[in-house]
């Protein structure tokens, strides 16, 4: 009942047009902006040479998810084209992790199909990764058809996401296997029901590592996205007792402003750490929407802007 109480509130608080015009003004005396790498292209930039320099890579995105008609869709792709750009043009150590949403998922699954794909050959061009990301379960379906399809004809500068607290992810990953995939695996962050998500951490967390050694032990690569101590030092066993150097083979990736010193230490340990930041003016209801995924990120949040 709290949960549903709170994720109603969050949501209320992303459309509310006071709190976004509060929250632009005194958004970054508050924090929130810490996890956001800036409100424009321009601002985004510096942030990824910073990261850059201090030895990570990152993860691109715009934010923004769902829209409603094909022409946002294409205003969306028109942003997109340029953001490929400006990594290619200005040599940036970056990827770009898109939403299908975002492009037209919700309105036609076809009309996703057509978006990401051209995104994704318009990014081949450049050298550059695209990963599409995961979001709600009724959304897995149709977006591992989509990937699917596009590694049957040839396009391979993509990845997929599996999440782990879906009793699907291990059976998804199996299927995935023959094609060598570039995945991406999360613990989810979406509020599920018990019909389909482990209701327990402990189970979730324990699916998750299977999850690991499994992607590890196949061909392909393993982007390892956690902030979970124990599952990263766990990876670094397991890839250690099999042989399994990391480079090439598997990374880290975390979000821009969350455990900042995890990061640098994985770093100089000499890991590859892939940082997810994100950039766009929507930032606010952007958070909002994080929060209200799952409403105990509440206090994960609140945890990170206090420890480093």
């Amino acid at each position: 009942m709290f949960a549903a109480v709170a994720r109603a509130l969050l949501l209320a608080s992303s459309r509310n047009a006071s709190l976004n015009r509060f929250a632009l003004t005194h958004g970054g005396r508050l924090g929130a902006r810490r996890f956001v790498a800036g409100e424009s292209l321009d601002a985004f930039v510096p942030v990824v040479r910073e990261l850059n320099a201090a030895g990570f890579t990152v993860a691109s995105g715009i934010l923004g998810e769902g829209v409603s008609t094909e022409a946002e869709t294409e205003a969306v792709c028109a942003e997109y084209r340029t953001l490929l750009d400006r990594i290619a043009d200005e040599r940036l150590g970056a990827n770009v992790a898109l939403k299908l949403t975002h492009l037209g998922l919700a309105i036609d699954e076809g009309l996703a199909l057509r978006n990401v794909r051209g995104l994704v050959e318009y990014a081949a061009e450049r050298g550059i990764f695209v990963r599409m990301d995961m979001e709600e379960s009724a959304c897995v379906e149709p977006t591992l058809h989509i990937y699917r399809t596009m590694r049957s004809i040839g396009v391979d500068n993509t990845g997929v996401v599996l999440q782990a607290y879906l009793y699907r992810a291990m059976g998804d990953l199996e299927a995935l296997l023959a094609v060598r995939p570039n995945v991406r695996l999360v613990k989810g962050a979406y509020l599920e029901s018990a019909a389909v998500a482990f209701p327990r951490k402990r189970d979730v967390d324990r699916n998750y590592k299977a999850l690991i050694e499994r992607a590890l032990a196949a061909d392909g690569f393993t982007a390892i996205a956690t902030h979970d101590e124990d599952a990263i030092r766990h990876t670094i066993e397991f890839a250690r007792s099999h042989g399994i150097a990391a480079r090439g083979r598997f990374e880290f990736q975390m979000l821009y402003g969350v455990r900042p010193a995890l990061q640098r230490r994985l770093i100089a340990e000499e890991y590859p750490v892939r940082v997810a930041a994100p950039f766009g003016g929507s930032w606010f209801p952007y958070f909002m929407r994080r929060l209200a995924e799952r409403p105990a990120n509440v206090a994960f949040i609140l945890g990170s802007m206090l420890r480093r």
